[in-house]
């Protein structure tokens, strides 16, 4: 941690109602590309939790009450502060994700786009008047906030996927509780001192760290006094929070996990295809829950796509996220490490074929995992219908449009799908298909602020991002005046 300069961006404790919580019980944060230790942090569990659902409670109908423009004005100002920031952001998601910095820098400049594109949101939530059955009446919709809002965010951004749910929340006029990955916290931490810096109110975010995640969730899903929950992670985790939910009849929205095809038709130009994949499937590591699992290339192309992609493959650079020039950084966990290789062997033992692998050099002591290539695969096999969250591309042939499309949609996930065509008639066909919340044309890399991000089936609901995100922080007020003839 001696490389980044403000070390008041360094916060060993929850922050809850404008205050920095400590406890005599710790848990430790841990670089995975070398296993060191980096800081260790006060355990916070049920009752800071509760203790911060309260805190945001007290300041949200004050919050609420705030003109749009000077809630907007002080986003503006965390968003600046955030960018101003960028280069010990980044250097502290690196040091406890694993990322590469050149990643790292793009993710802080990711979630702080979300801030300012919220800030300019919050001035536009527009209500209507509807045209009334009679003289005497008058018909009125209003949009008000939720409330407070709790949300459970994963560690592969530890940064972006937090940030993007506070800004729609704190501009449409809610509070906000944050629960970060315990693996990743430091930079959830960072964000809040960013936020006490340019004057949001205390008890208006709070962010609450510790490794009893149970605990913790059970507070966020099931206290009265939180009105919406909102969660980043498997859909596994998925399921079991949206049933704790359902008890309170709260508000939900939920990106769950994906298993996004990468479709290559016969026509594509792999040059850009191949670029486009490199950028889906080894970015974090293969650890977003966006980047492709299955890659789906029509026969007639196959070979040639195969080995323009393992050129790719050995230019990539493997180590320590915090070296310039490195690519590809370690996994999140040594567990992490070994699901994917459970899966490769799996895979390798029911017939598919092992076409290239990154070495991995010895140097490296941390959770790393080699890139690779993978060709015949099978739909039905393990890594083609579970989640990778690795780098490595499993090549599955195919036999025109219909069996992409039924290869494709042969998932319960529904997040991302990826499509190069050249034929603009294809293009369409295939993407309105395609049973997936987001699709990527002749394009690896398809989230920005300004449109809406999320999936369908058991990759969840809701949507994050664009004009359509501030919604699902908003309740839909109907007013019916009487009596206006007179």
């Amino acid at each position: 941690m001696q490389g980044i300069q403000d070390r008041a961006l360094i916060r060993t404790g929850s922050f809850i109602d404008g205050q920095w919580h400590q406890a005599p019980q710790t848990f430790t944060v841990t670089n995975p590309a070398n296993g060191e230790a980096l800081a260790e942090l006060a355990q916070a569990g049920r009752a800071e939790t509760e203790q911060a659902v309260e805190a945001a409670y007290r300041a949200q109908k004050a919050w609420a009450a705030k003109p749009a423009a000077e809630r907007a004005r002080l986003l503006m100002a965390w968003h600046d502060a955030m960018l101003a920031a960028q280069e010990d952001l980044a250097g502290m998601l690196t040091l406890e994700q694993g990322k590469p910095l050149a990643e790292a820098r793009g993710e802080i400049a990711y979630g702080a786009s979300y801030v300012k594109w919220f800030a300019e949101e919050a001035v536009r939530v527009y209500g209507d008047t509807i045209p009334a059955p009679s003289a005497d009446k008058r018909l009125l919709v209003v949009k008000q906030p939720v409330g407070v809002v709790g949300s459970i965010t994963p560690w592969n951004f530890p940064n972006a996927m937090m940030v993007r749910k506070a800004a729609p929340a704190l501009a449409a006029g809610c509070a906000f509780v944050a629960k970060p990955a315990s693996e990743t916290p430091l930079s959830a931490l960072a964000v809040a001192e960013l936020a006490q810096r340019v004057g949001l109110p205390d008890g208006l975010f709070n962010v609450v760290v510790g490794t009893d995640s149970q605990a913790i969730g059970e507070v966020l899903t099931g206290h009265p006094k939180i009105r919406k929950f909102s969660f980043t992670g498997s859909t596994g985790v998925g399921r079991r929070l949206l049933a704790q939910c359902a008890e309170g009849i709260k508000r939900t929205s939920m990106e769950l996990g994906g298993n996004a095809p990468f479709i290559v038709m016969a026509d594509a130009d792999l040059d850009a295809a191949v670029a486009g994949l490199m950028a889906s499937k080894f970015r974090n590591a293969g650890q977003t829950c966006v980047c492709t699992n299955r890659v789906l290339v029509e026969r007639p192309v196959y070979q040639a796509f195969t080995d323009k992609l393992v050129a790719a493959l050995e230019q990539l650079t493997l180590g320590d996220g915090t070296q310039e020039g490195v690519q590809v950084g370690p996994l999140i966990t040594a567990k992490a490490v070994a699901k994917v290789e459970q899966l490769v062997a799996d895979s390798l033992a029911q017939g598919a074929q092992l076409r290239a692998s990154l070495p991995l050099p010895s140097s490296l002591a941390g959770h790393f995992c080699a890139p690779r290539v993978l060709t015949e695969v099978g739909n039905a096999m393990p890594i083609a219908q579970e989640e990778i969250f690795g780098p490595v591309a499993a090549l599955i042939p195919f036999e025109g449009e219909a069996e992409a499309i039924a290869l494709a949609n042969d998932s319960e996930y529904g997040l991302a799908a990826y499509l190069y065509s050249r034929d603009i008639g294809q293009v369409f066909r295939l993407s309105e298909a395609l049973e997936y919340g987001m699709v990527g044309i002749n394009e690896g890399i398809l989230s920005n602020a300004a449109a809406p991000f999320g999936g369908v089936k058991a990759s969840g609901h809701g949507r994050e991002g664009s004009k359509y995100g501030l919604d699902d922080y908003l309740d839909i007020k109907y007013l019916c005046l009487g009596g206006m003839d007179k």
